[in-house]
């Protein structure tokens, strides 16, 4: 007698997120892992990065080889180092915010459950996850049910906190950044990321609104608010723009062409260039 065939594994109650995340981001791709991460092929483990040795290593060497390229120059070590900060924590704070914007569920991934490969693939091994009581994964295994949203947010904050601070360790002897400065610029990871999501989702209102409640001061490691306030343009439209809690230091290779959000942007270049017309 021929047994029938095992029935596929559920999907984990946060993969559709990451679905929909590569349906309107196709530059980044997230897979799930159980038995084993991918290794080889370009991949690190988060936990490497975090370790601040070879696999770091390596990793800065690809952002020192790609600014050459791209700015024919070489850059500063520590700006190096806050490109490759960068490439990194973006797409990771994606991991556990993009969840719970959509589906209100927060997965806890500490950095040996995470990997990254360049270009735009990283893959995630899941346990743990909270979610709200009328949420119908609250049965499920690995769920912790927290009692209303503002508890959401706290585990937002507590997830993203516990992936970035062992990187952060990483990173920081190559930054020449405090504590603060390094938070500064977790926090805009965390912001930015979510904000330019809810732009390709068609929400960015509620998306901006989100992150208003998730960072509204005072909340420890990470610094100031979201930093969200309007312009008025020229013709008395409302022009949506944010204050960066830190400099990603792109200024060192381009001094004349800063970043719209960086605090060095005056309002009126950035009204300039929100109202600019291709």
């Amino acid at each position: 007698m021929t047994s029938a065939p095992a029935a596929p594994p559920a999907a984990h109650p946060v993969a559709d997120a990451y679905t929909r995340l590569s349906e309107v981001f196709p530059g980044l791709r997230v897979t799930t892992w159980d038995a084993a991460p991918p290794s080889g092929d370009g991949w690190v483990c988060a936990a490497g990065l975090a370790a601040g040795g070879a696999a770091l290593e390596t990793f800065l060497a690809r952002d020192d080889a790609q600014i050459l390229r791209d700015y024919g120059q070489r850059a500063r070590p520590d700006v190096v180092a806050s490109f490759a900060l960068h490439r990194y924590a973006w797409p990771a704070c994606l991991l556990i915010t993009l969840p719970w914007f959509l589906h209100r569920r927060v997965p806890r991934l500490p950095v040996q459950d995470v990997s990254f490969q360049q270009p735009g693939r990283m893959a995630v091994r899941i346990g743990a996850f909270c979610c709200l009581p009328d949420d119908p994964a609250a049965g499920l295994p690995g769920a912790r049910v927290v009692p209303d949203e503002e508890a959401l947010r706290a585990e937002v904050r507590a997830a993203v906190a516990e992936h970035l601070a062992p990187v952060l360790g990483g990173f920081a002897a190559r930054m020449r950044r405090g504590p603060r400065a390094l938070w500064g610029m977790a926090s805009d990871e965390l912001v930015e990321g979510l904000w330019y999501l809810g732009h390709l989702l068609g929400e960015e209102p509620r998306a901006v609104a989100a992150l208003k409640r998730l960072l509204p001061g005072a909340t420890a490691p990470y610094v100031g608010t979201a930093g969200f306030r309007a312009l008025t343009g020229p013709g008395g439209e409302s022009l949506p723009t944010r204050d960066r809690a830190s400099c990603c230091m792109y200024y060192t290779l381009r001094p004349e062409d800063t970043c719209v959000t960086c605090p060095r942007t005056c309002d009126a270049d950035r009204i300039k260039r929100l109202t600019a017309t291709t």
